[in-house]
């Protein structure tokens, strides 16, 4: 894995190297209207963390920023629009994970290079994902579920809200992990997928804490692991799938970035970075991460290159193994 984190890091470094009056640039930025395009439908997860990041850099500079929506095809329609948007700051994108360390491996004909096109900025957040299934079910923690996928005497179900899907990429990640196969069962969307789950017509399904948690709370799901490294503060009594399932390093964690398009000048990504790094460590920006399920992160830009380096591979390993192919 190193061999491919080094040199994918690396690309990203050179295409971040400065123009010449780009510090000139910087101390001027911004002084016009800073787009934020976000690639999925607003109300969701990605476009309510633009708008929170949006207004608060908008307070800090004195200036509008605006959240344009794009969507379709995966969020792809998104990134190749920033991809090719001027490389003068005034164009950035709220980068799911999908988009960044998903999408490359999934999709043979995408319209954007990731190392090539994009200047990362910052990872702004983690999102972590939880194991569930409906009330109704008899499984009731993630021993019994691996025990019974292993038995071969169920027919094992996963739902997910499309092919190549992180929810997609941790089921698999998961059967594979605990030795037994399941059956994927895509729908278009979060939503459909958690209502067959709730409705006990599907096994289970891997969905941010975000989402699942009102139905966790109400009774109609039960949470049967985290799907992080370490447990949630939000449901500290909750295993992680590594410890509840015995598959040691299992992680899927959900995560947004801020990217900006390549060549955009050095001190210009510097100064966002710097902004962005501030704002997610203020305590009202934690609690409006908080609300919507996810954790600050604001690491350096070599830091977020090598955070898509790795997932790259890592996903990549999993996509070609069990032949996911897009919708």
């Amino acid at each position: 894995m190193v061999s491919v984190i080094k040199p994918l890091a690396l690309a990203f470094s050179i295409l971040a190297v400065a123009a010449p009056g780009a510090l000139a640039q910087a101390v001027d930025y911004p002084s016009k209207t800073v787009r934020i395009i976000v690639g999925f439908a607003a109300g969701g997860a990605p476009d309510a963390l633009a708008r929170i990041l949006g207004e608060k850099f908008g307070q800090a500079w004195q200036q509008s920023v605006v959240i344009e929506n794009r969507t379709g095809a995966q969020g792809n329609i998104a990134m190749s629009a920033v991809a090719k948007a001027p490389a003068d700051g005034y164009t950035l994108a709220l980068v799911p994970i999908g988009n960044a360390a998903v999408n490359p491996s999934l999709f043979s004909d995408l319209p954007y290079d990731i190392v090539r096109d994009f200047a990362p900025i910052t990872q702004i957040a983690t999102v972590e994902n939880v194991l569930v299934v409906g009330a109704q079910s008899p499984v009731k923690s993630l021993q019994e579920l691996v025990a019974l996928g292993r038995s071969g005497s169920a027919n094992l179900t996963y739902a997910t809200p499309g092919a190549g899907s992180l929810a997609h990429l941790a089921a698999e990640l998961f059967a594979r992990g605990g030795g037994f196969e399941m059956r994927h069962v895509p729908y278009r969307g979060v939503s459909p997928a958690l209502t067959d789950v709730l409705r006990g017509e599907v096994t289970m399904t891997f969905a941010q804490l975000s989402t699942a948690k009102p139905f966790i709370d109400s009774g109609q799901m039960r949470a049967l692991g985290v799907a992080s490294k370490e447990r949630s503060a939000v449901l500290p009594d909750l295993p992680t799938v590594a410890e509840g399932a015995g598959i040691p390093g299992f992680e899927a964690v959900s995560w947004y970035a801020l990217m900006a398009p390549a060549q955009t000048p050095e001190p210009i990504i510097a100064k966002l970075h710097k902004e962005a790094a501030r704002i997610l460590q203020t305590p009202e920006m934690k609690g409006a991460l908080e609300a919507q399920g996810a954790k600050p992160v604001g690491g350096t830009p070599a830091e977020l290159a090598a955070v898509i380096a790795q997932d790259t591979a890592r996903w990549a390993k999993i996509i070609r193994e069990a032949n996911i192919k897009p919708n």
